[in-house]
């Protein structure tokens, strides 16, 4: 058996235990794993972005070589219901929003260009791929809606103008009044570009039947929801179903939700009685992936004669897309919400978004989703506000910062802020960033023939996603502990921290722990992963469920002492007979119960409810140079400081934050989605998409100043989504510093180099 070994505990810096096996190509992915045998499954989508269907003609296609079936609408009839669900918000005036009706195969309409028509099951992809050419359909052009005006045609009956929703938050009475008493007002109109997730792992599945049991293996965030997605579209019971995720090269939000893909195949698998597979090209992943962010933000800020914000409008128009994706609404509304108005000390305020439906792919999460959006607003508003005052970007933000003696604080989107200390946070980063030698690195600049400007981002965010999580612990053979959670990674490096959590609290050989995700059929229930909660979540309910394991065996243990319960402690990874050196192992005690048959008591679950939510923060410091006579922007300095409560893994969290501050980056100089007046995708392949590359990147300083939250046991704040959070306006509040004196006043993302040359050209 194995000896305690707790050198593995939290707040180290371990090395990634799946590393190894990632690296040397042995991970195990959906497309890896697929039956032997499978069919392939290729999805026929819509050239035209908005149009009617008159006819499809699919004879050929089924004639072709190695062809199984060619399904389109009319097939879905009686077997499965053809129909994606979406979450409404609640408008303004008390209704619920709409959720249109959006087709899993279109049906007489399609609505965005790559839309899914119809399927074809081969027995190779290339014999798929060949019948689906064989496809004739006959479309009946109609106008399209690209713009965010509510002008455009009319996508659906039950929004009129294409309004989706209109949601408001706050007190407008009241903050319309703070306005017109305002001595200073403060108005910016703000640009939230549309960009893609591109995760390197696309969206792959297979599906695969067992008499009435329907099972799907998807690259995912979550089983359960999909399970109960797919038992309401068949009709069939949940216990029918398994869901399970194997590695997954990337996720980002993108991935939460149910695809109409994940159903086609189960139905493809179930009509034919033959396991189908699916994965998609990068081509096909930028057309049919959920899009990201999207919106227009006029905001607004009204000042006292001391500079104090004493209230806050912020109006918002957000493109849903063609459909009401998973959270669409919700992304720039009740999500968004969760962050107004940032670290900031006012208690007037109003937050409106009206979503618009136009023939674009459907936007949906994306790495930190609405937290981004709104700290972006909320940052860059702040800093035109400095600007326009003739203040220090940080003098304004200290100056209504919301103060460590204030906590815990409830702020104005209702949320508790349990703890932070955002002063203390930034002087932090005000002396890692070097200020003071700013000038000296201007200059230097300015010697070289480039333009250099440094920004600011002060963020906070708060955990997102269902407030419990499950951990189940079961002792297997040859001193194997199985812990399995309701989590799944994605990359972020679980298979390590949750081993340290749970070597933590046991004392248990981290090289005998297995973790065991992704799997409905393996654990009850399960949160998945989105709005970094997985380590919060999950690390809290770890904790738990290991100290039901010791106290279930605790008198199993007195019991090898010859000693009373109250007699013993636990720690170290031993039972110990208090004030003296007698103690029993935990493996030992494990040993026993075995021997004894006892095996009931090797296998604890606890479903963890978490009190509170946390809000991690931080301060990101950015410097940009800009050649004038290219216009190209790149990022030179950056610096981090955050406050993510308390570590498990420092190593881990500063990957990321840097992966996070690396997304950013790009949507704030490279990335961009650009259709054209049809509905057509100018930017569908990396040819057109400007990715970040590793030279667009600079070494990225990263520190903390940790004040543990009072939310949970451990103290922990999550950091997956803080990067994204903080870098948007960070690099562009310094894109506004390094033009300001060139008599620029406004910037949007994304910087490229012939807006930047167009901006600098317009200025002389």
């Amino acid at each position: 058996m194995n000896t305690p070994i707790v050198k593995f505990g939290i707040s180290q810096p371990a090395a990634r235990v799946e590393d190894i096996r990632l690296v040397t190509g042995q991970g195990r992915f959906t497309d890896d794993i697929a039956p032997v045998g499978a069919l392939f499954m290729y999805v026929v989508r819509s050239q035209m972005a908005h149009a009617n269907i008159t006819a499809i003609e699919t004879d050929d296609a089924k004639a072709s070589a190695g062809v199984h079936a060619v399904y389109t609408a009319d097939d879905l009839d009686g077997v499965m219901e053809n129909k994606m669900a979406g979450i409404p918000v609640q408008n303004i005036d008390g209704t619920t929003a709409p959720i249109p009706y959006r087709p899993i195969l279109a049906k007489n309409r399609v609505l965005f260009a790559g839309e899914a028509v119809a399927m074809v099951i081969a027995q190779t992809l290339q014999q798929a791929r060949d019948a689906a050419e064989q496809i004739f359909i006959d479309y009946d052009d109609l106008p399209t809606s690209m713009e965010l005006d509510f002008d455009g045609e009319e996508l659906h009956a039950e929004a009129p103008k294409n309004l989706a929703y209109d949601w408001g938050f706050g007190d407008l009475d009241a903050t319309d009044a703070a306005f017109k008493s305002a001595a200073h007002h403060v108005k910016l109109d703000i640009i939230h570009n549309r960009v893609i997730c591109n995760s390197m792992e696309p969206r792959a599945c297979y599906a695969e039947v067992d008499g009435d049991n329907l099972h799907l293996c998807f690259s995912g965030q979550g089983v359960w929801g999909l399970k109960r997605t797919i038992a309401a579209a068949f009709g069939t019971d949940a216990e029918n179903v398994r869901v399970t995720t194997p590695d997954v090269g990337g996720g980002f939000g993108m991935k939460v939700h149910a695809y109409p893909e994940y159903l086609l195949a189960v139905f493809a698998a179930k009509m034919l009685n033959k396991p189908v597979r699916w994965n998609p090209d990068r081509s096909e992943a930028m057309l049919s992936d959920n899009a990201c962010r999207d919106l227009t933000t006029v905001a607004e800020g009204a000042f006292d004669e001391n500079h104090k914000l004493i209230a806050i409008r912020i109006n918002s128009i957000s493109n849903l897309g063609a459909y009401s994706s998973g959270f669409g609404q919700n992304i720039q509304s009740t999500l968004a919400q969760k962050v107004f108005p940032g670290v900031y000390d006012v208690q007037i305020g109003y937050f409106g978004v009206k979503g618009v439906y136009t023939n674009t792919t459907p936007v949906d999460a994306y790495r930190g989703a609405g937290r981004p959006e709104a700290i972006y607003v909320m940052e860059r508003l702040i800093d035109h506000a400095a600007r326009q005052f003739g203040m220090d970007q940080s003098q304004l933000r200290r100056k209504n910062f919301i103060t460590a003696a204030q906590m815990p604080y409830t702020s104005l989107a209702g949320e508790l802020y349990d703890t932070g200390d955002f002063d203390k946070v930034l002087s932090r980063a005000e002396a890692e960033a070097d200020i003071t030698g700013f000038s000296v690195r201007k200059a230097d600049s300015a010697k070289a023939g480039k333009i250099r400007g440094l920004g600011l981002c002060f963020y906070i965010e708060s955990i997102l996603g269902a407030p419990q999580e499950t951990t189940r612990i079961e002792f297997g053979d040859n001193g194997i502990l199985n812990l399995y959670v309701g989590t799944q990674s994605n990359g972020q490096g679980h298979e390590t921290a949750y081993t340290q959590l749970v070597c933590e609290k046991t004392g248990w050989d981290p090289a005998n722990v297995n973790i065991i995700q992704g799997d409905s059929d393996a654990i009850p229930n399960g949160g998945g992963t989105g709005g970094s909660r997985s380590v919060t979540m999950q690390g809290n309910s770890i904790f738990k469920t290991s100290d039901l394991v010791i106290d279930t065996l605790k008198p199993l243990a007195s019991d090898e002492l010859e000693v009373s319960a109250g007699d013993v402690d636990f720690s170290d990874g031993a039972f110990n007979i208090i004030g003296t050196d007698r103690k029993i192992t935990l493996p030992q005690v494990v040993e026993k119960a075995q021997e004894k048959g006892l095996n009931d008591l090797l296998d604890q679950s606890v479903e963890y409810d978490l009190p509170g939510r946390s809000y991690p923060n931080g301060a990101h410091y950015c410097e940009v140079e800009i050649d004038p006579q290219t216009g190209h922007t790149q990022v030179v300095k950056y610096t981090i400081v955050d406050d993510f409560g308390l570590l498990i893994n420092p190593m881990l969290a500063e990957g990321q934050v840097h992966g996070g501050v690396v997304q950013g980056i790009g949507q704030a100089i490279t990335e961009h989605t650009v259709y054209d007046e049809t509905g057509q995708l100018l930017t569908g392949s990396f040819m057109d998409y400007g990715m970040p590359r590793a030279t667009d990147v600079p070494h990225m300083d990263f520190h903390v100043e940790l004040v543990p939250s009072t939310a949970n046991e451990i103290g922990m704040k999550g950091c997956g989504e803080a990067g994204t959070v903080g870098a948007l306006a960070a690099v562009m509040n310094a894109v506004q510093d390094a033009v300001w004196d060139k008599n620029i006043r406004h910037v949007d993302m994304p910087v490229t180099p012939l807006r930047m040359w167009n901006w600098l050209q317009g200025a002389q």
